[in-house]
């Protein structure tokens, strides 16, 4: 079982950037679907992208609202996942989370119960 731990939230202006982090724990690290996903304060839990290991290197899905800004890349030696933010907007505010999955579909259905590990959170704030 895979155990997660985000980092790198915090306060930000509007088109400034951040770097979350989210360091997983586990020998078959490589074997998980990664994902983000974000709840901001009344809304329902969003999901933000997703990034998978293939025969063909590192595959990624961005939701509309990021693609473009948001990036998610793997260190696989470091046990680590990242999402770069860039051009944040306030609407970007939110709770992020990552989270593992040993389900296997096409990135762009992956829904939040495919997912059985969870990290803890990290708050990001866009300031406008």
């Amino acid at each position: 079982q895979v155990q997660l731990a985000e980092s790198g939230g915090g306060l930000v202006q509007a088109g400034g950037s951040l770097r979350l982090s989210c360091a997983a724990s586990g020998r078959i690290f490589s074997r998980y679907v990664m994902g983000w996903f974000r709840q901001a304060p009344g809304k329902e839990r969003e999901f933000v992208g997703a990034g998978s290991v293939s025969w063909n290197g590192y595959n990624t899905y961005y939701t509309d609202s990021v693609k473009g800004r948001f990036t998610t890349s793997r260190d696989n030696a470091k046990n680590t996942v990242y999402l770069q933010m860039n051009s944040l907007k306030p609407e970007d505010t939110a709770v992020y989370y990552c989270a593992a999955s040993t389900v296997s579909r096409v990135l762009s259905d992956y829904v939040a119960p495919d997912f059985g590990t969870w990290g803890q959170g990290t708050q990001v704030t866009v300031s406008s």
